[in-house]
C-alpha cells in the first residue's frame, strides 16, 4: 500500500500526487517511470516520474485523466492510498553537455521533461523549454519551466496564453533564426514527436522521444509496448522509455496505440455514469486490504 500525501489540481483534468515511496525516491532518475494498480482487478498504468525526495521518502507523478483508470485515479486524495506501485523503471535520460538543448512538451508532458531538462542544464547545457497546450488553462509547472532553463517559450493552440501556435512551430523559428541546437528531446503526443522528428532528423540534430507506449507488465515479456526502430523490434519499458527519433516508426507506434480506443471508450463511458460507486468501492477495497496489512 502507498499513500498518498499530497494531491492537487494543477491544470485541466490534470492533478499532482506526492506518494510514499521511499525505496522508489531512493533510486529514481531523470526519464524513468513507474508503473501503478490502484486495485487487485485495476489495470496496470506507467507514470513519469516527476520528481523525488529521497529524505521524505516520496516520489511526485502528474496525471491527466483521459481514461478510466486515470479518471479514477484522479479523484483520490491526500490520505488516500494505490494498492501497488512498482519502479522506477525504463532507463534513464541520456545526460551529457551538448551545447544548446531543446526540450519540447506538451501540456502533461512538461512533467515528464521537467527532471531531464533539470539535468541536463546542472550537466552546462544551454537550455530551451518550449512548452505547448490547448489553452491557457493546460499550460502547467510554468515557474519550475523557467527554472529549469535558460529561455522558456509558452504555445497554446488557441493563443489564449504565451504565442499562439504549435511546439514545432517555435521550434521552426528558432532554427530559421540560425540559433545552433545540439540536442532536442520531445515529450508529449505522438503526432507532435513525429512532427519534431522531421524537422530535427534532415538538420542531422540528436533528437530523443519518450515513448508511453502501452504497458502492461514493465518488463518486456508481455510485447505490448513494443516499438519499431528501423527494421529492429524494441520494448518501451526495457529498452526506454526515451528513443532516437529518427529510427521510431511513428505510423506504427500510432497504429498500436489505437489498438484498444473503442474498450477504453466504452470503459471510460461505464466510469462517468457510476463514478460515485467506482470511488466508493475502491476505497473500500483499499481499506480491507490495509486492514489485511496489518
Amino acid at each position: 500500500m502507498y499513500r498518498i500525501v499530497e494531491a492537487s489540481t494543477v491544470g485541466l483534468n490534470i492533478k499532482q500526487f506526492v506518494i510514499e515511496a521511499p525505496r522508489i525516491a531512493r533510486k529514481q532518475k531523470p526519464g524513468q517511470f513507474l508503473i501503478l494498480r490502484l486495485h487487485e482487478k485495476g489495470e496496470r498504468i506507467p507514470l513519469t516520474i516527476k520528481s523525488s525526495d529521497p529524505a521524505a521518502g516520496t516520489v511526485t507523478i502528474v496525471v491527466q485523466a483521459v481514461g478510466k483508470t486515470t479518471s479514477l485515479l484522479n479523484c483520490l486524495e491526500a490520505g488516500d492510498s494505490i494498492l501497488d506501485i512498482v519502479g522506477p523503471l525504463g532507463h534513464p535520460s541520456e545526460i551529457q553537455n551538448y551545447g544548446t538543448a531543446v526540450i519540447l512538451a506538451g501540456s502533461v508532458g512538461t512533467a515528464m521533461a521537467l527532471p531531464t531538462a533539470n539535468a541536463l542544464k546542472q550537466a552546462g547545457n544551454h537550455v530551451i523549454f518550449i512548452e505547448g497546450a490547448r489553452s491557457a488553462e493546460m499550460v502547467v509547472f510554468e515557474d519550475e519551466v523557467r527554472q529549469a532553463s535558460h529561455e522558456t517559450y509558452v504555445m497554446t493552440d488557441d493563443g489564449s496564453y504565451g504565442e499562439q501556435g504549435l511546439v514545432t512551430f517555435k521550434l521552426n523559428g528558432l532554427i530559421d533564426a540560425g540559433r545552433k541546437i545540439d540536442f532536442v528531446l520531445a515529450v508529449g503526443p505522438v503526432p507532435m514527436m513525429r512532427a519534431v522528428a522531421r524537422i530535427t532528423d534532415p538538420l542531422g540534430i540528436k533528437t530523443m522521444v519518450s515513448l508511453n507506449s502501452i504497458m502492461v507488465d514493465g518488463t518486456g515479456m508481455c510485447g505490448g509496448c513494443r516499438v519499431l526502430l528501423g527494421d529492429k523490434s524494441k520494448f518501451a519499458c526495457v529498452d526506454g522509455p526515451e528513443f532516437d527519433a529518427s529510427l521510431v516508426n511513428f505510423e506504427v507506434l500510432m497504429q498500436r496505440n489505437a489498438m484498444y480506443r473503442d474498450k477504453e471508450c466504452q470503459s471510460l463511458k461505464h466510469f462517468e455514469e457510476h463514478k460515485d460507486e467506482e470511488l466508493t468501492q475502491l476505497r473500500a477495497e483499499l481499506a480491507a486490504e490495509e486492514k489485511h496489512y496489518v
